[in-house]
């Protein structure tokens, strides 16, 4: 390529973003910001309208900072973007990818992406790279060859590339063309759980079993999926290309797949403004009614409201129905960790690599870098798994990337240790969903009683056999211990989820909003510890509060429990169950000058559907901000 448009440097600081908006270029490269994230690339919002360049496009970078208008971008001549560290993070959603196609960005360039972005970009066959000095070549008028971009890859994705993309590269492996790209007879040497689950079910070729005795951190591998789920974001996208390369071929094993209608079940609900539901429930409604057609046509389960299967958010009914301990899950969202919960490698992926998988079986792996989180000690049953990690995110070793060595080094959180066995698979479940909003892969659980109790007691399955242990002299990039008593009640600041500050250091932040809700906070025994606040306490007349359970299962357990109706009674808006508020599309989008205390997981701005900040918090400082209309440790009520 060679440099015919401009150059968008999106910065630390609004000025030069405005400039360059304004016809400016800039001279030097300046100071880049951090985590460029995948709401501010492509809204929730815009992303109901569908999925191709020419839709998504004129909607790149919309409101970012607030400061880019729609068509900024595309109407401003940009062909390279260029951006700081942690570049794409957020959500699984390929359409960012696809948004800077269609506003017309040929290349892309930061100080480093995060895993499932730059995945991303490698299947769609999208060039990018993390070497600066290509923009000093690009201003002296060179033309580089996209094929530099692709050699300094990998090399199954330096494969997968010069194939024309993954879905190609998927006919070549399904025709017999592919040999496993990867070694299968390396010497065994002890291995952590992750490293044993990828190793377990790595492909070895054709008509072979799966399974090889070692996997290095770097390699990249084929693996067998256990499960693979789409919801309505992505269901389309991913058949659209599913039969634009192989037409209406059958799903291989059906029977492992799940269709999921929870984005956009609380669209219609009685409390979202209307303005919002004039703009995204007719187009939403389409892409559902897609989801829901090709789930007929390609025999998948189908979970939603009325459907053949439990309503809930996707995430919570992976954890209740599907995932398995030593198995491999995959869904078209960064929240698939939450599967972790059960000795299960859980990962999200794009649009491109669900379609590889549902043809396949398959799914591609970079083996991670595994950094164990040993947790000892007592949380005196008021620091929560949520205030731990955002407490372990917002670590300057996880928020800066220290374990990073490569542009393409992903990496694991394996959770042990003793202070694990005070939590059931509910709370434990937040700290392998909220590694994604760490720059991290997923996590994962080491074997614990909770986890055995699980299964057993909610779908009648022993699994004892099944749970994978670390070898003795695993290799981790890290080991670290965290004590209970050390950790504060945290809370992450507007922005990021990273932005982890101690509770009782931020101030009297006051809160009108509050939201109850998500696969990080609408479990059992969420809705158990904000109830029993607001049993006891009156909501502040000017705050508003949103609960919404994360399962049918959950609602249930909930109402027989009596919370639904403390919740009720105080005046607070229940819902069905769904993923509505986390990402804008239910009760609890932020109205004009609301501050908002929410259990979600993600804050970027406007990621709830409005402008306006959003700190994360647990159940039990959610319902204490509630009560008293600000910021509050429950233990001061």
């Amino acid at each position: 390529m060679r440099l015919r448009g401009r150059i968008l440097y999106l910065t630390a600081e609004n000025d030069p973003i405005r400039a360059q908006l304004d016809g400016v270029d800039l001279a030097e490269v300046p100071d880049l910001a951090f985590g460029v994230n995948t709401d501010d690339m492509i809204s929730g919002q815009a992303c109901t309208r569908g999925y191709t360049p020419d839709v998504l496009g004129p909607y790149f970078l919309e409101n970012f900072r607030e400061l880019v208008k729609g068509d900024d971008v595309r109407t401003g001549d940009f062909q390279v973007v260029v951006g700081g560290d942690a570049y794409g993070t957020g959500s699984s959603r390929e359409a960012a990818v696809v948004a800077h196609q269609g506003a017309g960005i040929e290349l892309i360039i930061a100080n480093s992406f995060q895993r499932i972005f730059q995945e991303n970009m490698v299947y769609a066959g999208v060039p990018f790279t993390t070497d600066m000095s290509v923009l000093d070549r690009l201003h002296a008028g060179e033309n580089i060859e996209p094929s530099e971009f692709h050699d300094a890859l990998p090399p199954f994705f330096r494969a997968v590339a010069r194939s024309g993309g993954l879905l190609q590269y998927g006919t070549a492996l399904i025709d017999g063309a592919v040999e496993p790209p990867y070694a299968t007879d390396l010497p065994a040497r002890p291995l952590n759980c992750v490293e044993k689950i990828i190793a377990k079910n790595t492909w070895t070729g054709a008509g072979e079993s799966a399974g090889v005795s070692r996997v290095d951190p770097g390699m990249q591998v084929f693996c067998q999926a256990g499960f693979r789920g789409v919801h309505e974001y992505t269901a389309g996208m991913v058949m659209a290309l599913y039969e634009q390369e192989w037409g209406d071929v059958p799903v291989e094993s059906p029977e492992l797949v799940a269709a999921f209608e929870d984005h956009f079940v609380l669209l219609s609900h009685d409390a979202v403004p209307e303005k919002v539901r004039d703009s995204r429930l007719a187009p939403a409604t389409r892409l559902a009614n897609e989801m829901v057609e090709v789930s007929n046509k390609y025999g998948l389960r189908l979970h939603g409201p009325d459907r053949e299967y439990p309503a809930g958010v996707c995430h919570r009914l992976v954890v209740e129905h599907y995932a398995l301990p030593g198995t491999i899950v995959v869904l078209t969202d960064s929240h698939t960790p939450t599967a972790g919960v059960l000795n299960t490698f859980a990962f999200g992926v794009g649009s491109t690599a669900m379609s590889f998988a549902l043809r396949t079986g398959l799914i591609p792996v970079t083996v991670p870098k595994v950094v164990r989180v040993v947790v000892e000690g007592d949380a005196q049953g008021c620091i929560s798994p949520k205030d731990l990690i955002l407490h372990l995110i917002g670590d300057p070793y996880f928020r800066e990337e220290q374990w990073r060595e490569s542009p393409t080094d992903t990496c694991v959180v394996q959770f042990g240790g003793s202070g694990l066995d005070q939590w059931n698979v509910d709370e434990l479940s937040v700290l392998t969903n909220m590694t994604v909003e760490g720059g991290l892969m997923t996590g994962v659980l080491e074997p614990c009683d909770a986890v055995v109790k699980f299964l057993a007691e909610r779908r009648d399955i022993d699994v004892t056999d099944q749970l994978v242990y670390p070898d003795p002299g695993a290799q981790y990039a890290n080991e670290i211990t965290v004590r209970m008593e050390d950790v504060p009640m945290t809370v992450a600041t507007p922005g990021d989820s990273r932005n982890r500050q101690p509770l009782v250091e931020v101030g009297d932040i006051p809160i009108h909003n509050v939201v109850i809700a998500s696969c990080t906070g609408g479990s059992f025994a969420d809705l158990r510890a904000a109830a029993d606040i607001i049993r006891e306490y009156p909501i502040a007349p000017n705050v508003r509060v949103t609960v919404t359970p994360s399962s049918a299962d959950v609602l249930k357990e909930a109402e027989d429990a009596g919370f639904l109706d403390v919740f009720k009674s105080a005046g607070c808006v229940v819902t069905l169950p769904g993923c509505g508020s986390c990402i804008g599309n239910g009760p609890g989008i932020p109205r004009d000058g609301e501050t908002t205390a929410s259990t979600t997981n993600r804050n970027f701005s406007r990621r709830m559907g409005a402008p306006g900040p959003v700190y994360l918090v647990s159940p039990a400082v959610a319902a204490a901000s509630a009560v008293t209309g600000k910021l509050t440790d429950p233990r001061a009520l």
